[in-house]
């Protein structure tokens, strides 16, 4: 390739377009492109310049490389040089070389009109390294090349635009153009050069316009971590992660945050001195890692600006930020197309489920949603690469980019730290491998030869199994479904698994289940919380004290998890309705959770007890039920989430529907208000009895038909014993099921059921489509087969129909 001497050896951001990747490459192109036309949109950038891939071609002829470089490129390729001697001969020749007078001149010009912009005699600047052939839509070039920090001086930034330049070879980057099948000497770096960030003395993270687990298009992510963004970017740390729904973003009356992961940010990247302008990492102090490292506006000021920039590019988009501790500004330091998910098919999803598995050894962030199994093999750098087994699982403390070769060669990922949006998640998602990143002692726990499971199929927690697993993979295809007058809904009740369903195309939830909330992300009695300072001193309250570390008011802590929690879960079917069912723990379940045996009372038939609507108006448990009462209005008003409909379960008479409605509505959910509708559970024979008198009170009814099979055939529903005797295709049931139906359609109210029955018994969909049932709810992997059948269920009816009427007609 030629050098084009009549190029500008500077280009100044605000010149720059996304169209000028030739001569700037992909980073610098991107950032030109943002300050040009984003800023209107409170899009901030770090102002800046940068060189143009001429001044690349011209320093390598300037010093006679280019021969040199082909010549070592080629006996690497013959075999004569191994990839680290090849790298090493070409970055030294590069680091040795000599800057021509007219293009030092240039840069250091460039650099003191800078410094004059800012106001400063000499300011601090980010050295950053933008390849010509970077951040392409099928490819990502994070981390090939180097960036330098709080480089100042025209002397300092001369040594590291060298340096930018010998990043161009090193081992990662060479590989990866190879795997990639990018001609090296059509390669060409510009270099950025931007007003340094204080995020030092700040905080800085990754963002991504899209989830990156799942590819979910609703929803953005936001990393974070206290000092320099590269422990975030290396996975080095564990960082804070927020999620935010795009779709609710336009409403600034509303903080659609669904997420909130305290990170452990156990360390942080500063400068070692003013004077050397080297880093280094120091502990973070008790403070900085019992605290959020951003406030809800700082979340949802970055999550529109990861809005705007991907309207702006027509694709998502993966980003980086950083917050000047000194201003408090947040900049936008980075944006590239997201190379992952933004290309996965959109019509099928494969789902990996276990079935059976040894003793859990460790958890942590799963990558992907597959499952592999293998041998261990405990990798502390890439130098020991010799040591490792093609198609082991790579266990390590974090990657960086020179991990890239080492990675590629592994069937599953595991390390010590960092975040979904570190080094090793990305990479492994572009190699399409299961990781867990942030286990915090995998590399302590396991050992070579080892065989484990890593499964990443239970959602967004992962899981490293002893042994080889057992494990069913199936692929779901949903393009042929046909439509259906009969809504076919989703039973969710595990927020981290919920967004992997995204792609389905359901009618709504049919069943979120707050028990399963509650018993898995919250874990504390929600009594024990309202009543903590009643509490005696003992292990349960000291238990509770460091679960709720950070809560000022330990009650918020149920609200805002439960809230969050529930807010996953609706935003997978949003704006679709989402059936969320209030607390149906049994006592014994309650007695289980930390601090509920002081407030539960003992029963010798749990199922039959103190369950569902009678609680919620009990001094037993009214400032429980208050609380859930909150997380529901957060979840709605504060949140944004009105497609909510709130249901009541075991509710056993038309005075108790009164009773929790009146409850409901002194802690601000009135039925009708803010179009609030409410249903009520109908598995007790009353419901059905007096279906009339509860349609008066509710919008909805939804028939459980575990527990209306058991009320109606007097049969223990977990009874080995009576098993045969339980059947939901039962005369009894089956009519107590066709009677609701008629008698909320008739006052009114919609029915739908949720249960397994239908996905079990293609003659049970059947029914209930003939009985004109307005939703079944199933489990995800049921939704497809259910989905099918209820369309041949209709399609029958209506041909049976037809032939009726023809048939009266001819008569």
């Amino acid at each position: 390739m030629e050098a084009l001497t009549n190029a500008p050896a500077i280009l100044w951001f605000d010149e720059i377009r996304r169209t000028d990747v030739a001569r700037v490459g992909g980073k610098n192109a991107s950032l030109g492109e943002m300050v040009a036309t984003l800023s209107s949109e409170g899009v901030s950038v770090p102002p800046g310049f940068a060189t143009t891939a001429d001044v690349y071609w011209r320093f390598i002829d300037a010093n006679a490389l280019r021969d040199s470089i082909a010549s070592t490129l080629g006996a690497y390729a013959a075999g004569k040089l191994t990839l680290a001697q090849a790298g090493e001969t070409i970055r030294r020749g590069i680091t040795q070389g000599e800057w021509p007078e007219a293009l030092s001149m240039a840069i250091a010009d460039a650099y003191r009109r800078l410094s004059e912009q800012i106001g400063e005699s000499e300011v601090d600047v980010a050295v950053r390294s933008s390849a010509t052939a970077e951040d392409l839509p099928d490819a990502s070039f994070a981390g090939q090349q180097e960036t330098f920090l709080h480089v100042r001086g025209e002397r300092a930034l001369l040594t590291a635009c060298r340096r930018c330049y010998a990043s161009l070879f090193t081992d990662r980057a060479i590989s990866y153009r190879e795997a990639k099948q990018f001609d090296h000497t059509h390669v060409a770096l510009s270099i950025g050069v931007q007003r340094m960030v204080r995020s030092d003395l700040g905080a800085a993270g990754v963002m991504f316009s899209i989830d990156t687990e799942t590819g979910c298009d609703k929803i953005v992510v936001v990393d974070a971590s206290w000092g320099l963004g590269e422990n975030v970017v290396q996975g080095a740390v564990d960082p804070d992660e927020y999620e935010v729904f795009k779709p609710l973003l336009h409403d600034r009356a509303l903080r659609p945050i669904i997420e909130k992961k305290l990170g452990a940010k156990a360390q942080k990247m500063v400068y070692a001195n003013e004077g050397e302008r080297t880093t280094k990492n120091v502990p973070t102090s008790k403070a900085e890692r019992a605290r959020y490292v951003l406030d809800d506006g700082e979340i949802l000021s970055l999550a529109r600006s990861a809005c705007a920039i991907e309207k702006h590019y027509g694709c998502p988009m993966d980003m980086e930020w950083a917050k000047d501790g000194a201003s408090g500004e947040i900049f936008i330091v980075q944006a590239r197309p997201e190379t992952v998910q933004s290309r996965r098919e959109a019509s099928a999803i494969k789902t990996y489920r276990l079935t059976q598995a040894g003793p859990l050894l460790l958890t942590g962030v799963a990558v992907g949603e597959a499952i592999a199994t293998g041998l261990v093999c405990v990798i502390e750098h890439p130098r020991e690469a010799e040591r490792f087994v093609d198609g082991a699982i790579l266990v390590t403390h974090n990657t960086d980019p020179d991990w890239v070769p080492l990675m590629r060669r592994a069937g599953a990922i595991v390390t010590d730290h960092g975040g979904r949006t570190s080094h090793a998640a990305i990479v492994s998602r572009e190699l399409g491998l299961p990781a867990i990143v942030g286990t915090a002692n995998a590399t302590h726990l396991l050992h070579d030869q080892q065989e484990i499971t890593v499964s990443c199929a239970q959602g967004s927690d992962g899981f490293v199994y002893a042994g080889r697993a057992q494990f069913e993979v199936e692929s779901i295809d949903f393009t042929a479904l046909a439509p259906t007058r009969t809504q076919v809904m989703l039973n969710l009740a595990n927020p981290a698994a919920a967004l992997r369903w995204w792609r389905l195309p359901a009618d709504g939830v049919g069943l979120a289940r707050m028990e399963f909330v509650v018993g898995n992300a919250i874990k504390i009695h929600p009594m024990a919380l309202a009543r903590y300072d009643s509490l005696p001193e003992d292990e349960t309250k000291r238990t509770i004290a460091a679960l709720t570390a950070g809560y000022a008011d330990r009650t918020e802590y149920f609200v805002d998890r439960l809230a969050r929690g529930l807010a996953r879960i609706a935003a997978v079917q949003y704006p679709h309705p989402v059936i969320v069912r209030l607390s149906d723990f049994k006592t014994n379940e309650y007695a289980n959770l930390i601090g509920g045996a002081a407030f539960e009372p003992h029963e010798e038939n749990p199922m039959l007890g103190f369950r569902g609507a009678s609680r919620y108006d009990s001094p037993r448990y009214r400032d429980g039920f208050a609380l859930e009462c909150r997380a529901i209005d957060r979840l709605r008003s504060e949140l944004g989430f009105a497609n909510v409909i709130v249901m009541v379960p075991f509710c056993r008479s038309p005075k108790e529907a009164d009773r929790v409605l009146a409850v409901m509505a002194e802690h601000g959910l009135v039925r009708g208000e803010h179009g609030l509708q409410v249903y009520v559970m109908c598995e007790i024979p009353s419901n059905v009895i007096l279906a009339h008198a509860f349609a008066q009170r509710f919008d909805g009814f939804s028939i459980g038909s575990n527990d209306l099979t058991q009320l109606t055939l007097g049969v223990d529903r977990d009874s080995a014993e009576l098993a045969a005797l339980f059947d939901e295709e039962d005369d009894a049931v089956k009519w107590m099921i066709a009677r609701v139906i008629e008698s909320a359609h008739r006052a009114g109210a919609k029915v739908g059921l949720c249960g397994q029955a239908p996905s079990d018994r293609p003659a049970f969909a059947q029914f209930l489509v003939e009985c004109g049932i307005d939703s079944i709810s199933v489990t995800p992997d049921s939704f497809v087969a259910v989905k099918r059948r209820v369309a041949q269920a209709e399609a029958g009816f209506a041909s049976r129909d037809a032939k009726a009427g023809r048939a009266a007609s001819d008569e």
